[in-house]
């Protein structure tokens, strides 16, 4: 019985998928590895078919053309043959005791025919190269393993919101949410995060430090400089998100969930504002800025109304640009110095 299925979206990444595929062969012959290589220019595919070859009823290896990270979950996803679905980045590794309880706990529950919909663990910020690292847990929001509803978890607050790192599908479930994450996009994950929930009734919180998220490359999607420049594909997914579901939908869902969604919402939208207005002040910017909001405007007035005027949004919405920028950017400056990031 393959519990999980592993993708690993995996583009020019020599230098450390072969620290992530031996962090999830632990699993053996209960885990699936699906190593999307995505066009790769140099020895990545090279090193998941070896893997394939010393691992083969473990390790798939699926070759491409270059799509970006979104198509390399939704290639996974199409093959996928676990019961449960996560995906792992190549740069990122899953702790081994953490993972052996979860295959443990997911084996007990399949025996007694008692599977959550969504299994949620916890991950960690990870600065190797500094030593420094951040616990991301969700015990204030959720009862350690116990079976749960939307209607029993606790509110969400700040930036604290669920991400691709703390999640595990039921694969079936996430199929019949119809995500389709777009190409050649960066930072899908908070649509593979958001649009599948309201499809997940029964929730599963294990309090364990599962996956080990990698920080510190300066081309990395996080960097401050990096994220700045790609703003119009934080807009694009923001986009994706708000037609994801109406307001009056949302407002019909379980009252846990219901919060929830329009609080990732709230911060998903702060982090575009961030993205856009923390780089270079043109008219590019400010036009991208008016145009996405014109967007959600003319798809929901009500969902348009809460994000500009009743959200986190508001409280920079109204600032002049450059101060929006100055006081977004040390907002989250002094987020990563709590973190101990940076």
């Amino acid at each position: 019985m393959r519990l999980i299925t592993f993708a690993v979206p995996s583009y020019n990444s020599q230098d450390y998928l072969g620290k992530c595929l031996d962090s999830l062969i632990v699993g053996g012959e209960e885990v699936e590895v699906i190593v999307v290589n995505d066009g790769s220019t140099d020895r990545t595919e090279k090193i998941a078919l070896d893997y394939k070859e010393r691992y083969p009823n473990i390790v798939k290896v699926i070759s491409k053309e270059n799509g970006g990270h979104g198509s390399g979950v939704m290639a996974g996803l199409k093959n996928a043959t676990g019961l449960f679905y996560k995906v792992v980045d190549s740069d990122d590794w899953l702790d081994k005791d953490a993972l052996i309880k979860f295959l443990s706990i997911l084996r007990l529950h399949h025996e007694k025919n008692t599977l959550a919909d969504l299994y949620i663990t916890n991950f960690i910020y990870n600065k190797v190269s500094e030593n420094k690292f951040f616990i991301r847990h969700f015990s204030r929001h959720l009862k350690d393993q116990k079976f749960t509803t939307w209607s029993h978890v606790k509110r969400f607050y700040g930036a604290q919101v669920l991400l691709m790192h703390s999640l595990t599908y039921n694969t079936e479930k996430l199929r019949q949410s119809n995500i389709d994450l777009p190409n050649h996009t960066f930072y899908v994950d908070n649509i593979y995060a958001y649009k599948p929930l309201p499809h997940m009734d029964n929730l599963y919180y294990i309090d364990i430090n599962l996956y080990n998220y990698f920080i510190g490359r300066d081309d990395q999607s996080v960097n401050i400089n990096v994220f700045t420049k790609r703003y119009d594909q934080q807009i694009r997914v923001m986009k994706e998100m708000v037609t994801a579901y109406s307001y009056d939908e949302i407002k019909q869902m379980k009252k846990g969930l219901s919060n929830y969604m329009l609080h990732c919402l709230s911060a998903i939208m702060m982090i575009t504002i961030l993205f856009t207005v923390a780089g270079i002040d043109n008219d590019e910017r400010r036009d991208a800025l008016k145009e996405m909001w014109l967007f959600i405007k003319n798809f929901d007035y009500k969902l348009y109304r809460f994000l500009r005027w009743k959200s986190k949004p508001m409280m920079v919405s109204c600032l002049p640009w450059r101060l929006r920028g100055r006081v977004m950017v040390t907002g989250y400056k002094f987020l990563r110095s709590r973190l101990k990031l940076g």
